[in-house]
This record gives C-alpha cells, structure tokens and sequence, in this order.
C-alpha cells in the first residue's frame, strides 16, 4: 500500500492511497483514544529509543525530547551528530531509524486491518529549503527501517497538489499560479508553482530552516512568566518543558474570537490578553512575509498569482491569516485541513493514478570553493545555479594545476557578494584528492603542480541528493554522496 508521510517537527502525518481517496491515518494512543498525526518524540526506555506514542506514555520522563528534526536544519548535520536525550545522547540516524520504524508499524497495522500484507510504499516531504544531508538522512532513515521509499517531495509542492485536487476551480487562464505558504513546526517555506491541469512546476523556493510552531511556543511562555512576574525564575529541563506544553497547548486553542489566554504556571494561573501574546509574535510573521516576498513580486493583483495558500500546523495560529489578508487581501486562503495538507499531497504524489505531475526546481544552488595560486588564494566556482530543474548532472574536464585538489563542495542560496561569492552557504563535502601520484598524505601543503586530467561530476537525482565524483587521470577516484 503507498502512503504520503509528513515527517514534521511537532507532529507526523501519514495519508494512505485509497482507490482515488487519500484519508489521514488514524492512531491510537496508549489509553485507545484516536488522532489523526504521530507525535515526533523519542525518549529511552530501558537504554531503548522509543518514539511516538509510545514514547509520549510517560510524559515524566526525563528523556522525552521534542523537536529533534530541528536538528537537521543545522550545517554540519551527519548520522552521528549527538542529540541530546535527557542526560544522554543518542547519534541522529540512531533516533531517525528508530521514529521511521515507529512510523511504519502504525502504518504496517493500518494495512493489516484492510487485510494487506506488502511492504508499505512511501513519498516523504521534506522542507523545500532542505540540504542534500536532511535529504539524504530522512530517505536512509525509512528506507532502513523497511520501507520502499518511492521519493522525496518538497513540502509546499506537496501542498500544491492537495490545492489543484481540492480547488482547481480557483484556477484560470488568467491566474495559473500559486504561491503556498507553509509554516510548520519547526519550518517556515514558501514555494511559487505554476499549475496546468494536472502538470506543476516549480518556479522558485524560498524558507526559514528555523522558524515555526515551537519558536511561537516560546514567545508565549516568556509572555506567561513576564506576566507573572517569574521572568528571572530558573527552569530544569523538565519544568521548562511542562510549561512549553502548557504555551502549545494554549496556543492551538486559539481561535479568532479569542480575548484571553489562560495557562497554568507551577499550579498557578495565569491569564494574559491575547494581544499581548499577539503584539510579541507579529515579528516573527513578519518574517516570513519578508523571506516570501521576491516570490510575490512589486503587486500581487498585477500577477498571475490565484492565492496564497496557507498550510502547516502553525498557519492556524489566527494572527497569521490576519497578517497576511491585511496585507494580500481576499487572495489568502487557509487549507480546512492545514496540519494535513501536506500529507495528502504527498499520498496524491504517490498515487500512479492521480495524473498529477511536479516538474520541481532545486531552491539551493551547488558550487566549490577551490584553491589557486598555489594554495595561496581561493575561488569559488558556482556549479548548479540555484533554481535549476531538476534532475541535473554537470561535468568539468580539466588539467590539475596542484599538487592535491581540496575541494569543500556547498549549498548556497544566493551569489550576493560583488567578488562573486556566495552568502548562505551549507557545507556538502570536503574532498582532497592526490593529483601527483607519488603523494600518500593529502595533508601536505599545496602547490603548484603541472598535473593529470581531472574529471569532476556533480549529480542530483530526482529527490535533491547531490552526489560528487572526481576522477584523476591514471590516479584515484573519489566518491560522495550527501
């Protein structure tokens, strides 16, 4: 059975392909009530990583942790990066595999029910401003787990998709575009598409990789304790994060009629005026108005834009619709379903028989710092333009001019210095390779070297995962993926 998987930072959600119908999965907690999403928690039990629901049967436990995707978005990220689990820490791809596997066995009972015994076939999202390693460790993590993993798809693309299947009507010959604005738990992306029936194309991705839900969260709490008078109080790790919930729970409360916002603070109350909370949390909105900007362009109504859709567990917060209607007018929409949304598009990306197709651009562009003058200087060479369709593979032939070829391969975003660098940069790989034969240790200093021809190849598949390869003439070849 194929099934669309929105690995959230707050919360997970799964929709199953079923014969044109693409419902949410349902699952039940450790008392048998119902939800429709996956807490992504993990905690140990017993030395165990445990994850989801299971994980949440002790909300005590001093090794719950949330939010451990927020890690991803980091630079440097690998499988062995550490997160922290209470006092213990547990590598990455330790506690990826062990949500993945979590996941599936829902998933794996879902299908039992219907009395279906295969492998479950799944299309994962991913934020559009994810790097090849967040990529890479999300489809190792489920693929690991057991899983066939069809592909990845980027969040607000998937989005776009459950858009078309709910609301084509909104489309013309006039506005074929649409602008989908994703702000998640963790995340905030927003992607231009231009829709043709069936057929999308994505025409520019910009996001935040550390923006969401629980950065509101935040904001809520230090109203709540400023509130009380308790701003200098000090916090454990676990009283910290009784009160968070208390902020989300509160948060997710709201809704536009609301005036006042109640939590309970080490058993005692406390009230605030929902402008307040408001008026500390505008900036943050702001923010992403400002990242989704060059997407709009100088005057919505002068474009070929339909609307904004607003999708993501943290777009239902009513201050964020207000903010942008103020500013966009009546071509705002907010998804019926905005925590789901993403979900069902992806189970639409999964589904032979839906007809939808996605010609996607890659939103980060791929270059290499390299030496020259004799390892004197550096330059930069810009590979893989930022928004460059997809699936791409460059090859430069070349005679080395060094000793040894140091490469530090990036993800960038922009070329915005008047020297030709580049701003925003995520490290993809540091690669030396011996040019002169007769060296066994790269790490000697670089020199000017009439060497070898020099093959090097940059690829990336159909799911954003870059792969390098450099091949020296009569020498050694080397590989990376990620």
């Amino acid at each position: 059975m194929r099934f669309g998987i929105d690995v959230g930072t707050t919360r997970t959600i799964a929709a199953a392909v079923d014969r044109g119908n693409y419902p949410t999965v349902n699952v039940e907690d450790s008392l048998g009530d119902s939800h429709e999403f996956i807490p992504s928690v993990v905690a140990l039990e017993d030395g165990q990583i445990v994850a989801g629901w299971d994980a949440m049967k002790r909300p005590d436990n001093p090794t719950l942790t949330r939010s451990f995707k927020r890690v991803m978005s980091d630079r440097a990220v690998t499988a062995l990066t550490p997160v922290k689990l209470g006092g213990e820490t547990r590598p990455l791809g330790e506690i990826l595999r062990a949500f993945a596997r979590h996941v599936l066995r829902i998933l794996e009972s879902y299908q039992r029910d219907l009395g279906d015994s295969s492998v479950p076939e799944v299309v994962l999202g991913v934020p559009a401003n994810a790097h090849s390693a967040q990529r890479l460790l999300t489809l190792s993590a489920f693929s690991e787990a057991g899983a066939t993993v069809l592909g990845l798809v980027n969040e607000p693309s998937a989005a776009a998709f459950e858009y078309t299947h709910r609301h084509a009507r909104t489309l013309n010959s006039k506005r074929q575009s649409i602008i989908v604005y994703d702000l998640g738990g963790g995340t905030f992306d927003a992607s231009l598409i231009r829709v043709d029936g069936k057929h999308h194309e994505v025409l520019g991705s910009l996001g935040i990789s550390r923006l969401g839900g629980d950065d509101f969260d935040e904001i809520l709490a230090t109203c709540a304790l400023r509130a009380s008078g308790r701003t200098h109080d000090a916090f454990g790790a676990r009283a910290k994060r009784t009160l968070l919930d208390e902020a989300r729970t509160a948060k997710e409360a709201l809704v536009p009629q609301s005036r006042r916002i109640l939590l309970m603070l080490n058993d005692a109350d406390v009230t605030l005026p929902v402008t307040t909370f408001y008026e500390a949390a505008t900036p943050l909105v702001e923010r992403t108005l400002e990242a989704m900007s060059p997407l709009v362009g100088e005057d919505l109504r002068e474009s070929d834009i339909a609307g904004i859709y607003l999708v993501g567990g943290a777009s239902s917060l009513p201050l964020v619709p207000r903010m942008l209607r103020e500013r966009f007018g009546h071509r705002v929409h907010r998804s019926p379903y905005p925590a789901s949304s993403t979900a069902v598009g992806l189970a639409i990306a999964a589904d032979p028989t839906s007809g939808f197709h996605l010609r996607d651009r890659l939103s980060r562009g791929i270059g290499v710092f390299r030496e020259q003058d004799g390892g004197k200087s550096v330059s930069f060479d810009p590979l893989i333009p930022p928004n460059t369709s997809g699936p791409v593979e460059v090859t430069r032939r070349y005679r080395a001019a060094h000793n040894i070829g140091w490469f530090r391969f990036v993800e960038y975003s922009a070329i915005d210095d008047a020297e030709g660098f580049p701003g925003d940069i995520s490290l993809l790989a540091e690669v030396k390779v011996p040019f002169d034969p007769s060296i066994s240790d790269v790490d000697v200093p670089i020199a000017s070297y009439d060497g070898p021809e020099v093959e090097e190849t940059i690829t990336v598949d159909a799911d954003g995962i870059a792969s390098i390869r450099i091949s020296v003439e009569g020498g050694v070849t080397v590989e990376h993926t990620g």
